[in-house]
């Protein structure tokens, strides 16, 4: 019996141990480019649909060169502007900065009124005069007049 909850002392260290190993490590890996990135590509924005904006193209270093990253249609974030994506030069090296949403400090809510119907609405009348809500109109109910 000592054996056996011995083994399994062993065997559930083991497994700690070894979880722990696992465990992904969360860093921030930067990497330093000497070589300044392209000029940016004109690329033509669609017509964007209402609740929708445009994510322009930036260039992104792949392995040992830039590739271009076509631009894309993003949802709307109301009261934020989308900061383009973007390469920044520190000393002799060059990082690229990841778009992303910054609020926008001229954003105004505006307010709509809407407007009130009368407390008393008479469907009988019209512009047209009295009647019963249909204007009048020449030839109804027999011979015109000319």
């Amino acid at each position: 019996m000592k054996h056996s909850n011995a083994v399994r002392s062993l065997l559930l260290s083991v497994l700690v141990a070894a979880s722990t190993a696992a465990a992904p490590a969360f860093a921030q890996v930067s990497v330093n480019i000497g070589i300044a990135p392209p000029a940016l590509l004109y690329e033509t924005a669609p017509a964007m649909a209402p609740g929708y904006v445009w994510a322009p193209g930036y260039w992104a270093w792949h392995g040992d060169r830039y590739i271009w990253v076509r631009g894309r249609t993003i949802v709307q974030r109301v009261g934020y502007r989308w900061a383009p994506d973007h390469w920044e030069q520190r000393g002799s090296g060059y990082y690229r900065q990841p778009g992303m949403w910054e609020r926008d400090t001229e954003y105004r809510v505006l307010k709509v009124k809407k407007e009130k119907k009368p407390k008393h609405w008479d469907n009988k009348r019209n512009d047209n005069g009295p009647g019963h809500g249909k204007p009048d109109r020449p030839g109804k109910g027999g011979k015109q007049n000319r």
